[in-house]
């Protein structure tokens, strides 16, 4: 195999932040893990690059010149799916809520340690599992049906009543997961385990994101397919395959 099919085989990531010593401290650590990397210093450029190349996964920082990361985010899910991983100094919850409402999978605090990031990283691309870039997932094919709420796996659809869910990546594969087992009741600890691929480290509040910003987007088409994704306090959440359609 030449050098250059082996390149092309390789996992392409865009890196992204203004600060020039984070960009070549993960680029050593990810060339090291096996990936392609690319850099952006701002966010105009990286916006340039996410909608001109496909890329398996982008790690993005929030404050930037030219264009901050959430708007870079907002932008690149108006007409992709790749997975995000955002990389701030910010660690207040109103950020991360801003970021996954930008439509981020994944949110780290500086300082980070790059072995971290390295695991993060292998563990999206093997939740996401694309043979083809932009975070595509074509390796299960089945459609889940439930009273007001449907997948369809093969196109990563989701509809409510009928109606169109727009969701990101992360946010249909906890669905997707709940849905696999309806009536199931899964810890939260269990959801980072499955759905994100955390094993050894991982914000519990994370998963509570998610579901709200879940809830919250199934709302907007359906009260009840909302109200399905229920919390059993003390034990985490499960998906009632048959909500009461009356219930406040």
């Amino acid at each position: 195999m030449t050098e250059e099919t082996n390149q092309d085989n390789k996992k392409k990531l865009l890196v992204v932040d203004d600060e020039d010593r984070i960009r070549r401290l993960l680029k050593m650590y990810l060339e090291k893990a096996d990936y392609s990397i690319e850099e952006a210093e701002n966010g105009k450029k990286a916006l340039e690059m996410a909608l001109e190349n496909d890329y398996d996964l982008i790690l993005l920082d929030v404050m930037m010149p030219e264009m901050d990361g959430l708007e870079v985010a907002e932008e690149i899910r108006k007409e992709k799916e790749t997975p995000i991983m955002m990389l701030t100094a910010k660690g207040e919850e109103l950020n991360r809520i801003q970021g996954f409402e930008a439509g981020v999978d994944d949110y780290i605090v500086k300082p980070f340690s790059p072995r971290e990031i390295v695991l993060r990283v292998a563990a999206i691309l093997k939740r996401t599992k694309s043979d083809t870039p932009n975070g595509t997932n074509g390796d299960i094919s089945d459609t889940l049906t439930l009273p007001h709420l449907e997948i369809d796996n093969d196109s990563r659809r989701v509809t409510a009543d009928g109606q169109p869910v727009n969701l990101t990546p992360k946010e249909y594969d906890l669905l997707h997961y709940l849905m696999s087992s309806p009536d199931q009741i899964f810890g939260r600890e269990q959801l980072l385990r499955e759905v994100w691929k955390y094993e050894f480290f991982g914000d519990l509040r994370t998963v509570d994101t998610h579901v709200k910003r879940l809830r919250e987007k199934l709302k907007k088409e359906s009260d009840v397919a909302s109200k399905m994704i229920e919390t059993v306090w003390g034990l985490g959440y499960k998906l009632n395959s048959y909500p009461d359609d009356e219930e406040e």
